[in-house]
């Protein structure tokens, strides 16, 4: 029912969401092909130039320009297309922030399996691989897509560390132990920020060499190391730090192994050290934001037990593990909206 001063409702917020893919799939072709990186360092195109270049016919190379346009992936300059600031800074293949791995491991992956996420409501299991031939979705069996999923989240946990870094302090410690760190990002970033800060990364033996190579590239491997572990498997954390870290990691998984990790956290640490939750975390109605409930509907069709949670539940959990000083600190990143600390008295 309307009010005379109530919009009339249209079914265009539906449209909006019903096309929402085809957004992401010229994405996605523009960069499987190079679209952006042979446009970089100022270099325009033009409807014949891309036809000719990509061996497209000319009328799909004039849809793909004016698409990508629209998009606000390229503008116009005179007669031909060259990158937005945008695309030109995380979208040219080489760049320290690429951010196509990200792209293509959606598309590779994420994208077919959100195809059947009717079947995984209806069963409850994961349709992005399969849990009867494989023990998780980290396996090393895909190096290929092993590759694009580093790719991916080392861009995104690139900006997220830096966030992290401008909204707490991380001055006062000496020692971070990133649990599940992959690539290494959030150290890298950190210990960049803060020169008095040393990080070990603790993951899977096939995971740690391509945190080595990252930090090796980024000049930090007398700062930052490496220990291979299975943080589901080994009973203790490695010990010595005075702030431990779980960055996208709770939500991969049920409460149960979430509040075990949280424990081993706390006997982990230091007396006075800090466990910091970076997560894009639901409001404690469960009702949004959008990206931390569609992660969640992600971890359906990723995981067997996973989902986004509240900051009100990761602070239960802290302090039924005996942690105290429990706060929220907020902030906008591609891969968390805020982080829940607490204090190992």
């Amino acid at each position: 029912m309307t009010t005379a001063n109530a919009p009339e409702l249209t079914p265009l917020p539906l449209l909006q969401l019903s096309t929402g893919f085809s957004s992401f799939k010229t994405f996605a072709a523009a960069v499987e092909m190079g679209l952006f990186t042979r446009l970089a360092d100022g270099r325009t195109m033009g409807v014949t130039e891309v036809s000719a270049e990509f061996g497209l016919p000319h009328r799909p190379a004039d849809l793909l320009l004016a698409a990508c346009a629209s998009l606000g992936l390229l503008e116009k300059r005179g007669d031909g297309y060259g990158n937005t600031a945008l695309s030109e800074k995380f979208l040219v293949e080489g760049r320290t922030y690429y951010f196509g791995g990200f792209v293509r491991f959606y598309d590779k992956r994420e994208y077919p399996a959100w195809d059947r996420v009717g079947e995984a409501l209806r069963t409850d299991k994961p349709t992005a691989w399969n849990p009867e031939v494989q023990d998780s979705p980290f396996t090393a069996e895909d190096s290929q897509m092993l590759q694009l999923f580093w790719d991916a989240m080392h861009c995104m946990s690139t900006f997220t560390a830096r966030a992290l870094g401008e909204v707490y302090d991380f001055g006062e410690h000496t020692r971070l132990l990133d649990v599940g760190g992959g690539s290494g990002a959030f150290p890298i970033e950190l210990c960049r920020h803060y020169p008095n800060l040393s990080a070990t990364v603790y993951d899977l033996p096939h995971v740690c060499p391509i945190a080595d190579s990252k930090i090796a590239d980024a000049g930090l491997s007398g700062r930052i190391t490496t220990v291979a572990g299975d943080f589901l498997r080994e009973a203790e954390l490695p010990a010595g730090h005075d702030v431990i870290l779980y960055s996208m990691i709770m939500h991969d998984w049920g409460e149960d192994t979430d509040r075990e990790l949280l424990a081993r956290a706390y006997e982990a640490l230091t007396p006075g050290g800090v466990v910091i939750i970076s997560e894009l975390m639901l409001n404690a109605e469960r009702t949004g934001p959008a990206e931390a409930a569609l992660m969640g509907m992600n971890m359906l069709i990723e995981t067997t037990a996973g989902k986004n949670y509240s900051e009100t539940e990761y602070a239960t959990w802290l302090r039924d593990a005996g942690f105290s000083d429990i706060r929220t600190l907020p902030f906008v990143a591609a891969g968390a909206n805020g982080v829940v600390i607490g204090v190992k008295d």
